[in-house]
């Protein structure tokens, strides 16, 4: 027996005996509350040890209870009391309370030195110039849309990354709109339909199109084209994406649980509300290279010629090269490819989903960046990165690996006041943001919150330029890869991918690729189908530096 199932048996004894007496004899306030205690400890022990299904509450009656109430308060006890300002995932407190400062307006600035281990491995950082200069306003903004495109699109470097009606609510969704009317950027609104709140506000939308192709699909879950022309067609819209992957759950649909499914999102959608709604894997219209990019086309034309790409996270290379393959083929260009990072947010994933699949963000854009020079397509492509930014160096890091803009998700949830209490897959979210529940809906303040995405946004830019100049460039598409210096494990900084060499300008098609790896991904691939074998030894790149010569 455990010292607790003693204590309740003394307590359903002697205690209750001993309150029985007591209030008998002194009939006050005290002893009727000590004989409560006494009964209630009783009935609920007995519950316990009888009936409960809890080893827990079977060998240590009542108190069980206690456990589970700070477990449920784990994640705020350790964020509040515990965790210091830069060891928290995926946020810590020093990337929130930036954003937060920044959203504010208020003072951002950090006070007797910094907090982060300069030497640590694989740290990251810049060489600043003795000539810092100012960047061209001129170049503040990024056209996205090659010859194919009638209607290019001209972007913000910071922009309001995927997020659907369905994972946020109605009022958190209005905000991020508004706030990008306000900052000028654009919002794209996830694979859950351009929903009447992306487009109440006139914020530019991209509009995206998940697997399940919601807002544009016909009972059967096939892509209807009379939906699509209505839609796309609006003035708001400025670009049409399609999701082939997503990187917190790379080669999983999209899940949104059956908790937060109103029957307005339902309608939207056109699905049920008796179950979880989760997107295919595959999106039907996209089964092959050349599907995809047909698919492309046709939206394209579809739309009036707006921009239209696709949203990935890199998984083998090969596959990624098939699409390659097939662009030099069919000769249809998307307009802007997303490479979203496996290290990305998402309302709801399984485990092994968002911990063990798909390469990183920077990874892949350095990928892609590299597999479009080799192909000799860079020019008609831009590269759009999606996947953790919260500062200006994020930002920065991003654009510098090969991206032309940068999408942010989670950092404009905590500019409209999210705590990161990682209840976004239980309708329970204590600010209103993720949830459906109107009521915790209804604490989001659209005009206020809207202002402080604008803030942001606008503040981020501002120190990103700040930062490009520092170095003396007058220009973001002037940052190259080798500006970020990474700390290698022998204590010396190098360039960011020094130990993977850049592939020339049409490389891949003109045969003059020197790693093996991407001649064995380029010669696997195939423009026909996605999937490639991934039968080649990938070997550290420090083994085989010496083979190259340096640049």
């Amino acid at each position: 027996m455990t010292i607790m199932q003693k204590v309740f048996w003394l307590i359903f004894s002697v205690g209750n005996i001993v309150a029985l007496w007591l209030y008998w004899q002194t009939q006050s306030v005290v002893s009727a509350l000590f004989l409560l205690f006494t009964l209630g400890y009783s009935v609920v022990g007995i519950y316990d040890l009888k009936f409960s299904t809890h080893s827990l509450n079977r060998l240590y009656p009542v108190v069980a209870y206690l456990r589970y109430f700070f477990e449920s308060y784990r994640v705020e006890i350790q964020q509040y009391f515990i965790a210091n300002d830069t060891e928290e995932q995926p946020f810590n407190r020093e990337q929130r309370s930036l954003v937060y400062q920044r959203s504010k307006n208020i003072r951002d600035t950090i006070a007797f030195g910094t907090q982060r281990n300069l030497l640590e491995e694989n740290y990251r950082s810049l060489w600043h110039s003795l000539a810092p200069t100012h960047v061209k306003d001129e170049v503040k903004r990024v056209v996205i849309g090659n010859e194919q495109c009638s209607q290019p699109y001209s972007a913000s470097y910071l922009n309001i990354s995927a997020m659907s009606f369905g994972s946020l609510s109605s009022n958190a969704i209005e905000a991020l709109n508004l706030g990008a009317k306000k900052a000028g950027c654009y919002h794209n609104t996830g694979e859950g339909a351009a929903s009447p709140y992306h487009l109440k506000h006139g914020g530019d939308i991209v509009w995206q199109l998940g697997t399940g192709l919601f807002g544009c699909c016909n009972e059967d879950g096939s892509f209807n084209a009379d939906s699509f022309v209505t839609t796309a067609n609006l003035p708001q819209i400025k670009m049409i994406e399609i999701k082939l992957s997503q990187g917190a759950k790379p080669g999983h649909g999209g899940v949104l649980p059956k908790a937060k499914i109103t029957q307005e999102i339902a309608n939207i959608r056109h699905i049920s509300m008796s179950k979880d709604c989760v997107s295919p894997a595959v999106n039907p219209e996209c089964t092959s290279p050349k599907a995809l990019l047909n698919f492309v086309q046709r939206l394209r034309e579809l739309s009036g010629g707006k921009p239209v790409g696709f949203k990935l996270c890199i998984g083998n290379p090969a596959e990624f090269l098939s699409i390659c393959k097939a662009m030099l083929e069919t000769d249809i260009y998307p307009d802007f490819i997303t490479v979203d990072g496996a290290e990305g947010g998402t309302g709801a994933a399984p485990v092994e989903f968002s911990n063990r699949l798909g390469m990183v963000c920077i990874e892949g854009i350095y990928f892609v960046e590299n597999a479009l020079v080799g192909v000799g397509l860079r020019d008609k492509i831009k590269i759009i990165a999606s996947g953790k930014t919260a500062s200006s160096f994020d930002l920065l890091d991003k654009i510098a690996a090969g991206a032309d803009v940068v999408n942010a998700a989670r950092t404009m949830m905590l500019a409209l006041g999210c705590i990161q209490s990682r209840h976004c897959n239980t309708n329970l979210c204590p600010t209103g943001i993720a949830t459906q529940d109107p009521v915790r809906s209804q604490a989001i303040d659209v005009e206020i919150k809207s202002e402080r995405v604008k803030n942001f946004h606008n503040n981020t830019l501002k120190n990103f330029y700040e930062l490009v100049g520092s170095m003396g460039l007058d220009d973001p598409a002037k940052l190259v890869p080798q500006m970020i210096k990474r700390r290698s494990p022998y204590g010396l900084q190098m360039s960011t991918g020094s130990l993977v060499p850049p592939l020339k300008l049409g490389a891949l098609v003109n045969n003059e690729v020197q790693d093996e790896a991407w001649k064995h991904w380029w010669h696997a691939c195939s423009a026909e189908r996605f999937y490639v074998e991934d039968l080649y030894v990938l070997k550290s790149p420090e083994f085989n530096q010496q083979q190259y010569p340096s640049h």
